[in-house]
């Protein structure tokens, strides 16, 4: 359980959030949201310890444990990939190594018995004797296999390591769980394992995440940082966005009618106010005036962009044939004979068990690719754009967000350009920015601009919800279900898979699956392969 009472912190003199009160208890799920910048992050290191608050007081209990997600995956290396797990556990992991020592003194003395002892008998209050079967087990359940359990963090890709950092997280059962963006770099089946472990979860489980399935499957509060002030709402992410959509569409309805009201009441005054057969009355409706009061609305952090992507030429019979494709980088085969089609409906998701030969094949057909073996054709009505997992060649200039955006645009009018870039969420002086000093997010929303104005008809993005904000997450998804043209990309995002795509290519160990059916008709057919 964790207690939070008149919580506030300042960064500078200014509050990111103030008059925090809120209480989290076990069997619960509390699923964090807010705009980038609004302290999702900084709010969990509040919870952590990690960042004391202003004022006001965090208060969890002596007795229970507190478990993090941490984010630096090197800082393991030198230990095996089971030891990285039950540090998840601090003290046992003490007892343990020093179990180890002791055990190994060459003049293992009376006095070392005794303290030996008492470590056994702590160690087996701690259900030590058990550690590596359970760690084992949530290895297993992430997808890790046994014969990678022994062999040393530093050996091992980033999938692996984020796995792993998971289930140190996750290890001996914290009466406490933070975890920040767990799903990140993570394949459907550990996903959807980690949603019925959290599901099941006895204790009190706190997460951020922008993966709107996620979010909707586990949490059973939402907790919403907006308008400097954190409100936690019953329900699933679904449930919160219904009902403070709502909440807002009533309040501006209501000032609507305050303000009908207030005009009915002026007019009445100005008309009658003079006559003195009537001055009563009007008297009586200055009173009324004058108590009513219109609902400030506070100005949220969260801004939706317009995403909406456009196309002039209309696409020909002929998309794109590949044939035979193959690609080898650093001695791995990546891709090994993929063949495969078009057609002028698809949106196609790219998935795989290896995110390098997913991009190397959306690398290839966009063009940023041009060494490998096979033959990749497109159509001549084809104009196609795309959004590369790496961006950093687009943005190594001196330009500003406008000119920047100029080089891809028909349209050269500075008004236009600035126009369209403000429904982008870029304002005022934000046009004159310099592009190479953007943010991760920032940069995703000028790509996303870019292949707007250039009006492409086949859109390839690798990873495109990759920086982006909820609200930035929804407005790409609005504007990919909209698309008219064809579509090829990769993603994790469960949500946004489902209701874009009508297609799907998975790449295994080099070779090309080929499936005509929906994100979670897929998910069941795998399912169903595996039984």
């Amino acid at each position: 359980m964790i207690t939070i009472t008149d919580m506030e912190l300042s960064f500078g003199g200014a509050p990111l959030f103030k008059d925090v009160n809120l209480k989290f208890t076990p069997e619960n799920c509390y699923g964090v949201i807010g705009a980038n910048g609004a302290g999702k992050s900084t709010f969990l290191k509040v919870l952590s310890g990690d960042l004391e608050p202003s004022k006001g007081s965090v208060d969890i209990p002596a007795n229970e444990r507190l478990s993090v997600l941490r984010q630096d995956h090197f800082a393991f290396d030198e230990f095996t990939v089971m030891d990285t797990v039950i540090m998840g556990n601090k003290r046992l992991y003490e007892i343990m190594k020093e179990k180890e020592a002791l055990y190994a003194k060459p003049d293992f003395n009376e006095e070392d018995g005794i303290k030996a002892a008492e470590l056994e008998s702590e160690f087996a209050e701690m259900n030590g004797w058990d550690a590596e079967l359970d760690a084992a087990k949530l290895l297993n359940g992430l997808g890790i296999p046994e014969n990678v359990h022994y062999e040393l963090m530093r050996d091992q890709n980033g999938s692996v390591k984020v796995k792993v950092m998971l289930a140190q997280a996750l290890f001996g059962t914290p009466d406490i769980l933070l975890l920040d963006e767990p799903t990140n770099h993570m394949d459907p089946e550990s996903i959807e394992w980690l949603q019925e472990f959290i599901i099941n979860y006895p204790g009190t489980v706190i997460v951020v995440s922008h993966d709107r399935h996620f979010l909707n499957t586990v949490c059973t509060y939402t907790v919403d940082i907006d308008y400097g002030k954190i409100n936690m709402w019953p329900g699933n992410y679904d449930f919160w966005y219904e009902s403070s959509q709502l909440m807002l569409q009533q309040m501006k309805q209501e000032n609507k009618k305050k303000e009908k009201r207030i005009e009915e009441l002026k007019e009445f005054i100005r008309r009658f106010g003079a006559k003195k057969s009537l001055a009563k009355q009007a008297t009586s409706r200055k009173k009324m005036l004058d108590k009513i009061q219109i609902e400030h609305l506070p100005v949220s952090n969260r801004k939706y962009p317009y995403i909406n992507f456009k196309f002039e030429r209309e696409l020909g019979r002929d998309i794109l044939e590949v044939n035979n494709l193959k690609y080898n980088f650093e001695g791995k085969q990546l891709l090994d004979g993929i063949s495969f089609r078009l057609n002028k409906d698809d949106k196609v998701v790219v998935l795989g068990d290896n995110e390098n030969a997913v991009s190397a094949l959306l690398d290839i057909i966009a063009g940023e690719i041009t060494e490998f073996e096979g033959n990749v054709k497109w159509g001549t009505t084809v104009q196609k754009g795309s959004l590369p997992k790496d961006t950093a060649s687009f943005f190594d200039n001196d330009l500003n967000i406008t000119e920047w955006l100029a080089q891809f645009s028909k349209e050269r009018d500075v008004t236009y350009l600035r126009g369209f870039l403000g429904r982008m969420l870029f304002s005022g002086d934000d046009n004159l920015k310099k592009v190479k000093v953007l943010s991760g997010g920032e940069k995703v929303r000028c790509m996303f601009s870019r292949l707007m104005v250039m009006g492409s008809n086949v859109l390839i993005m690798d990873q495109p919800t990759n920086h982006l904000d909820l609200e930035s997450i929804t407005a790409l998804n609005e504007g990919l279900v909209d698309f008219k043209g064809v579509l090829v990309f990769s993603s994790h995002d469960h949500e946004l898979i489902q209701s874009v795509a009508n297609r799907v290519l998975e790449i295994k160990d080099g070779k090309l699956i080929d499936r005509m059916c929906t994100y979670e008709e897929y998910i069941e057919n795998k399912k169903f392969s595996h039984n």
